[in-house]
């Protein structure tokens, strides 16, 4: 090969990663065939977080420009790559069928020489969901979470949680959204108002809401009514506590109900993808739970966790977009939606003129 040119091995340090699993149990000469697949699937999860991690970094960097195109190549691109981000979290599911090939009894045949070690000590899975929007106050176990880390470790995770995280830019993006303050876009809707400072859409969408509930969902409306205009009801505080403001709620529902005008795809689409990894490493965290009851019952972990407890715990706990998902409860039938004034569906479509 012509020299200074690339090589497989050596652009991708194979040299480095292929001698960088070390067994215990072989240092200590009582070998463990399987220890040397334990290692390897948690190097691949820590490759796969440090792949989420340069995503989402990514994603905040273009969604804290003071103006964000809603049909923009750049909201094209955030889309797209959390559209990874929930595709790498399958893998990381999927992984788990190829741990699960380990009984109990291979795994104790190691485990005991990994103390104090422990899955729980990832920093970069803690900064992960701190990138994303879970806040130290909703963390389960907050007393232990950093507890069992090294200093330097609990500084990333630490650094991780003062930058403004995933959310927190989505909230900011959705509460400038600029239809309802422009009474141009509303020509020709007709409505009566339903009260001061409630825009005569909102008016109109809540009765027909009403109207649609079953008489056991008639405290839904209640719900509706704390979730998107807290500051009507007889509770001013009702959204103190929430991660999305009324504003950012209204413009999330919106976006949801009329996804179909091409404005709005991509809005939709970025939506979609947060509520799809919050499934995802739900659906992670239930796996991991489910393998650890399997391979380890009610033991505590390595790292001294109450074991399958504390991801039960966690699995409950650690939804991030879950605002976002509990919108739908205020979705109706797409017969049933207001229909829009001519200027508001120009606004939402792309014009064709023969």
């Amino acid at each position: 090969m012509p020299p200074n040119e690339p090589y497989y091995a050596d652009y991708l340090q194979l040299a480095k990663i292929l001698q960088a699993q070390e067994t215990e149990s072989g240092r200590q000469g009582r070998p463990a065939h399987d220890e040397m697949l334990f290692i390897v699937i948690h190097q691949a999860y820590e490759l796969w977080f440090k792949q989420l991690l340069y995503e989402v970094d990514s994603v905040c960097r273009i969604m804290e420009k003071p103006s964000l195109q809603d049909n923009s190549p750049e909201l094209q691109t955030v889309v797209h790559r959390l559209s990874r981000c929930a595709t790498i979290l399958k893998v990381m599911v999927h992984q788990i069928d190829i741990m699960e090939t380990m009984t109990p009894m291979d795994f104790l045949d190691f485990r005991d020489l990994l103390r104090p070690a422990s899955g729980f000590q990832s920093w970069q899975f803690k900064a992960l969901e701190a990138r994303l929007g879970l806040k130290y106050a909703q963390r389960e176990g907050q007393s232990y979470y950093i507890s069992q880390l090294n200093p330097m470790d609990i500084e990333r995770i630490r650094s991780a949680e003062k930058e403004m995280d995933l959310l927190e830019w989505v909230e900011r993006w959705l509460s400038r959204m600029p239809f309802f303050d422009e009474p141009a876009n509303w020509a020709g809707f007709d409505s009566p108002p339903d009260g001061p400072g409630v825009h005569p859409f909102w008016a109109e969408y809540r009765r027909r809401y009403e109207s649609s509930l079953a008489e056991p969902e008639q405290a839904n409306l209640a719900s509706f009514d704390a979730t998107f205009f807290p500051e009507t009801g007889q509770d001013a505080g009702a959204g103190k506590g929430r991660s999305l403001s009324a504003p950012a709620c209204r413009a999330a529902l919106f976006i949801m109900l009329y996804r179909g005008y091409p404005v709005l795809q991509l809005p939709f689409q970025l939506l979609h993808q947060l509520m799809e990894i919050d499934e995802q490493l739900g659906t992670w965290r239930f796996r991991h739970l489910s393998m650890v009851q399997r391979t380890i019952g009610t033991r505590i972990g390595t790292g001294g966790s109450s074991g399958g407890s504390y991801l039960q715990a966690a699995l409950q706990k650690h939804h991030i977009f879950k605002e976002i998902a509990a919108l739908n409860s205020f979705l109706i039938e797409r017969s049933r939606l207001p229909i829009l004034s001519p200027a508001m569906e120009r606004r939402l479509g792309f014009l064709h003129e023969a």
